[in-house]
């Protein structure tokens, strides 16, 4: 693999982790160094990446950053009963370009995923997510994208694109490998009424900063379908970090976005994973050892990932078929992990053959809204895509 685009981590953290206690998480990692050059890739299941990138940030006024603060804090922190090896393969620098940073980014990671490394992306303005998305166009023919974030990031198509537009590059950009967004924890000033209306018409989802904090297992069954997950640390209320973070007095708490952190590692299907807009400060502590936790409930979740969903041995599932007016509908349950699954129907010929179902993930109460003559709303939107 060509990974010349990475540059290593800075002396000074490493001089700072030669400090830590030997049962340190950043003492128990692979390290890239100038002493030692890139690790191993074969030997690792998870690598942290940083991306020096940010000229897209609309409000973002030149400054240069780095992640060293994130890096010390998350080195700091103990692991937990883990066997997944982690390695922290460095940065990759501005390009030229902005153009120059996604094609860097974008082969790198196409390079780890293909080899079934989770990469853990730190930046940097947050469409970098869309070089994160293209990574994918030679690995899987459709892509799931979540987004944890205050704003649908939708924008203006006709321009350039930027932090809060790169979503509307996504869906609009050949090729077309899309399946489903989803937005978790959105607030409704932060976006427009067409956005809003666009998401519907689209049969994207999208859950309120309300629904959230009122329930915290709704993003379970969403996580488990996502490939990416993306991270506005912009989700966050300002009570939580440092000033030069703080965007609105409402947001996800720090024990929520660490839950949702852990549900997108525990997800079999998520295979890279990002945080972005992060903007240092002076008093930069508190939000670089939030990163850091986030980053550590990400690799636990990882770490607690069980393989409940092929339905091939009957001892391992249960299913139940439940009666609406409009419509018949199948759901698995795994005697494993206790998680659901709800059946959609649909028509695709591959190979010849008509498949004619996909299993979507679900909550309990979706078994029991439908037993209760209620269609899920995750069900009719994946039906609308699948069928259009």
């Amino acid at each position: 693999m060509n990974f010349n685009f990475l540059s290593p981590v800075p002396d000074a953290v490493l001089a700072h982790n030669e400090l830590l206690s030997p049962q340190a998480l950043g003492r128990k990692i692979k390290i890239h160094s100038n002493q030692k050059g890139i690790p191993d890739i074969d030997e690792v299941k998870i690598v942290l990446i940083g991306v020096l990138e940010n000229r897209n940030d609309v409000n973002c006024i030149g400054e240069t950053f780095s992640l060293n603060e994130i890096r010390r804090s998350f080195y700091s922190l103990y692991p937990g009963s883990w066997d997944t090896p982690i390695a922290d393969i460095g940065d990759i620098n501005k390009g030229e370009t902005v153009e120059d940073t996604y094609f860097a980014l974008k082969e790198t990671l196409a390079a780890l995923i293909q080899k079934r490394v989770i990469p853990v992306i730190l930046g940097g303005s947050q469409d970098l997510t869309y070089a994160n998305y293209r990574a994918y166009d030679s690995l899987i023919p459709m892509v799931n994208v979540v987004n944890v974030d205050s704003r649908f990031d939708l924008g203006d198509t006709s321009k350039p694109i930027k932090n809060n537009s790169f979503v509307g590059k996504i869906i609009l950009d050949q090729p077309y490998n899309l399946f489903n967004y989803a937005t978790i924890g959105y607030q409704t000033y932060f976006n427009s009424q067409e956005e809003i209306d666009l998401m519907e018409r689209l049969y994207f989802e999208s859950y309120r900063l309300g629904e959230v904090n009122n329930d915290i297992t709704i993003v379970e069954p969403v996580m488990r379908d996502a490939n990416i997950v993306s991270i506005d640390l912009g989700a966050i209320k300002a009570s939580e970090l440092s000033i030069n973070q703080r965007v609105s007095p409402n947001g996800l708490n720090g024990k929520e976005i660490c839950a949702i952190a852990r549900y997108a590692g525990i997800s079999n299907k998520v295979s890279s994973f990002g945080v972005y807009e992060y903007k240092p400060s002076k008093d930069d502590e508190i939000t670089s050892m939030l990163i850091a936790q986030m980053l550590w409930y990400f690799i636990e979740g990882v770490n607690c990932r069980v393989k409940d969903d092929v339905f091939k041995e009957e001892n391992k599932y249960q299913k139940y078929t439940t009666l609406t007016d409009s419509e018949e509908l199948t759901f698995y349950k795994s005697t494993d992990t206790g998680r659901w699954w709800i059946e959609i129907p649909f028509l695709l010929e591959v190979n010849n053959k008509l498949k004619k179902h996909t299993l979507l993930p679900c909550m309990h109460k979706d078994y029991i809204d439908a037993c209760e003559n209620k269609i899920p709303n995750r069900w009719y939107k994946a039906y609308q895509k699948n069928n259009i």
